[in-house]
């Protein structure tokens, strides 16, 4: 169990130092949103880290896209354990923030030209991008994180494969016609013995 945490801590120190982390905080920070997405979206296929998906509906928030920003705000507020109430209602402004605004550009495209004029332009950024926590993990924090794709096993499709192309099922059947035969033979007197008075033993010899 010690070395077990152990490990855990030296991953999440390892995972907090990554300079591609720091560098997404940067370009964030900087504006440079589509730069900090990339890297945000490396980071979440690598780790599966809830956090980046917050932080990847952050980069999309303020590069306009609304709805790339509500399905990622959407799967944080699915896949965050132990997320504050606090913060979920941050989450869920953010996500409202990019509602109105697709109202808002819809309403713009039917109104015709003189309308685009007054299209909002996409939320500046408010806060810092949210780090990873650093703070101990729930107890069932250690399970592997959900795969995305899944590969059946051996056993698996040993079970879906038909009876009669299995080994043990020929097996049973030549072994069954051997007992039938034996049956049969026993039953017609292949095997029974004889008297002959002209046999020395007693039964015909042959």
């Amino acid at each position: 169990m010690v070395a077990l945490a152990l490990a855990l801590g030296a991953a999440r120190a390892a995972r907090a130092a990554d300079p591609r982390e720091i560098k997404a905080r940067e370009d964030f920070v900087a504006g440079r949103y589509q730069q900090a997405l990339d890297l945000f979206a490396k980071l979440y296929a690598e780790t599966l880290h809830p956090t980046y998906l917050r932080n990847i509906g952050r980069c999309y928030q303020n590069l306009g896209d609304a709805d790339h920003a509500i399905i990622s705000f959407r799967d944080y507020l699915r896949k965050q354990k132990g997320i504050t109430p606090d913060e979920r209602a941050e989450v869920e402004g953010f996500i409202s923030e990019m509602e109105d605004l697709k109202k808002q550009k819809a309403g713009a495209s039917g109104g015709g030209a003189a309308a685009t004029d007054t299209t909002p332009e996409p939320p500046k950024a408010t806060a810092a991008i949210t780090p990873l926590p650093t703070a101990p993990e729930p107890k069932n924090s250690g399970a592997a994180p959900e795969a995305l794709v899944t590969a059946p096993g051996a056993a698996a499709q040993e079970e879906s494969s038909p009876v009669y192309t299995r080994w043990w099922f020929w097996t049973l059947i030549g072994a069954a016609a051997v007992g039938a035969g034996i049956a049969v033979a026993a039953s017609t007197g292949a095997f029974t013995k004889t008297k002959d008075a002209g046999c020395m033993t007693g039964y015909s010899c042959q």
